[in-house]
C-alpha cells in the first residue's frame, strides 16, 4: 500500500462525493452570478432543476427520483461549499410597480449594462437581435360585425371552430431590419409536414401538445438562430429576450451562446411592453395582418378554418410585416439601438406608478370586502 504524506492525507476529503463533479458545480455559480447580474436571480426551485439537468445531461448516477430537481438537502450542502461567493437573498418588494419592473432604477439598470456591452463589443444595428414569442389562435380575434335583414334575431356568420388552438410564433429580428425565418410550434404530438405549406421561407416547426414553447424547443429554436445568423469571434452577436424559464433557466442556451459567440441580455421583469422591440412595432401589426387574413379566407371560402390553413394565411400577414422599417422602428422606441437611456421620461414612471397604485388599491379594496365578508356571522335568532 502507497503510504501518504502527512499533507497528502490532509488534503483528502472524508464523507460522500458531490453529485456534479467540481467543474460542473463552478460552472452552476458562475452561471448562477451571471443571471443575477443580468436581473433574473435564481430561485433555490431553479437551481435545484438545473443541478438535475446537469446529473442527466452528463450520466451521472443521482438520487434525485421522479421530480426532475435535485432535494433540498443537496441544495443545503452546495450553498455551503460555494458560501464564500453564494448567498441566499429574500427581498420583499415595496410595490407592486417595483416588482413589475418598470421603474426608473431597473431600467437605468439595464440600460447601464448595454452601455457596457457595447462599449466591449461595438455590436453594429444587425448584430443585435431581439426574440419574442406570441401565441395565434385559429380564431379571429373580434368577431366581424354583419349586416343583416332588419328583425332577424339570428344572423349566420362562418367562424373558425378550433377555438382552443393554441399555435406559438417566435419571431427575431435586428436593429439593423433583418429578420430571422420564424419557429412555428403546433399544438400536437407529431407534426405534419403539410402544416408548413405557405409559411414565411426558411421557417421551422414544431409540435407540442400544448402549442407553448418548451425549454427543448427554444434550445431548437436557437441552434436556427445560429445558423442563420453565424455569429463569430470577430463578429459576435447581442440577444436580447425577455425572462421566460425556457429562455434563462435553459443550459442548453446558456452553453450554446458561449460555444458560439452569441452574448445574451434579459429585460427587467414585467418590462416588456415598454423595453421589448418586437411588442413596440412588430406583433400587433402581425395579428392585426394575421385576423384580417382569417376574415378574408373564411368569406371566399365558406368553410371553417383548420390548422392546416394556418401556414399560408400566416406567411403572408408574417411577409406584409416583415420590414426593416417596422424593426429599426422597434429598437429605436426602446431605446436599445441606438442606445438611449433618456428615452423614458419621469412622466412615463410616474404614469406606471400612478396605474400601479390602481391596481393596489383594487386589489386592497376587494381583499379588505373579503375579510369583511368572512366576518360576518349570521344573527342569533334572540337578537
Amino acid at each position: 500500500m502507497e503510504h501518504l504524506s502527512v499533507d497528502e492525507v490532509v488534503k483528502i476529503k472524508l464523507g460522500r462525493g458531490t453529485i456534479l463533479n467540481t467543474d460542473l458545480e463552478n460552472n452552476l455559480v458562475q452561471y448562477i452570478l451571471e443571471m443575477e447580474a443580468k436581473f433574473y436571480g435564481l430561485t433555490r426551485k431553479d437551481i435545484q432543476r438545473m443541478a438535475f439537468c446537469l446529473a442527466e445531461q452528463n450520466g451521472f448516477k443521482h438520487p434525485f427520483g421522479i421530480t426532475q430537481a435535485a432535494g433540498r438537502g443537496w441544495l443545503d450542502l452546495f450553498l455551503q461549499r460555494h458560501k464564500n461567493i453564494l448567498y441566499i437573498s429574500i427581498r420583499k418588494p415595496t410595490s407592486f410597480a417595483r416588482a413589475r419592473g418598470f421603474n426608473k432604477q431597473s431600467v437605468h439598470n439595464f440600460f447601464t449594462l448595454l452601455e457596457e456591452l457595447y462599449a466591449k463589443y461595438k455590436f453594429p444595428a444587425n448584430r443585435v437581435f431581439n426574440v419574442d414569442e406570441t401565441g395565434l389562435t385559429v380564431v379571429q380575434n373580434k368577431i366581424a360585425e354583419v349586416i343583416g335583414r332588419k328583425g332577424k334575431k339570428q344572423i349566420a356568420s362562418l367562424t373558425s371552430m378550433e377555438r382552443g388552438s393554441l399555435i406559438t410564433l417566435i419571431a427575431c429580428m435586428s436593429a439593423g431590419g433583418d429578420f430571422v425565418p420564424p419557429m412555428l410550434i403546433f399544438p400536437r404530438k407529431n407534426m405534419n409536414i403539410q402544416l408548413m405549406k405557405g409559411t414565411p421561407p426558411g421557417s421551422i416547426s414544431a409540435g407540442h401538445p400544448s402549442g407553448w414553447v418548451q425549454a427543448s424547443l427554444f434550445s431548437q429554436w436557437f441552434r436556427h438562430f445560429i445558423n442563420t445568423v453565424k455569429p463569430s469571434p470577430t463578429s459576435p452577436m447581442l440577444l436580447v429576450l425577455d425572462g421566460h424559464y425556457s429562455h434563462t433557466r435553459n443550459l442548453d442556451v446558456v452553453n450554446m451562446a458561449r460555444e458560439n459567440n452569441v452574448v445574451i441580455v434579459s429585460l427587467p421583469l414585467q418590462s416588456t411592453h415598454k423595453l421589448q422591440p418586437l411588442d413596440k412595432t412588430f406583433m400587433g401589426a402581425l395579428k392585426t395582418y394575421y385576423s384580417e387574413e382569417i376574415r378574408q379566407w373564411i368569406r371566399h371560402n365558406h368553410r371553417a378554418l383548420s390548422q392546416f390553413d394556418i401556414g399560408e394565411l400566416l406567411g403572408k400577414a408574417y411577409l406584409q410585416t416583415q420590414t426593416g422599417e417596422i424593426a429599426v422602428k422597434g429598437f429605436s422606441a426602446t431605446g436599445i439601438f441606438p442606445l438611449n437611456r433618456n428615452i423614458f421620461s419621469d412622466m412615463d414612471f410616474l404614469a406606471a406608478e400612478i396605474e400601479t397604485e390602481k391596481v393596489n388599491c383594487t386589489a386592497e379594496n376587494d381583499l379588505t370586502g373579503s375579510l369583511i365578508r368572512s366576518a360576518e356571522l349570521p344573527l342569533n335568532k334572540h337578537d
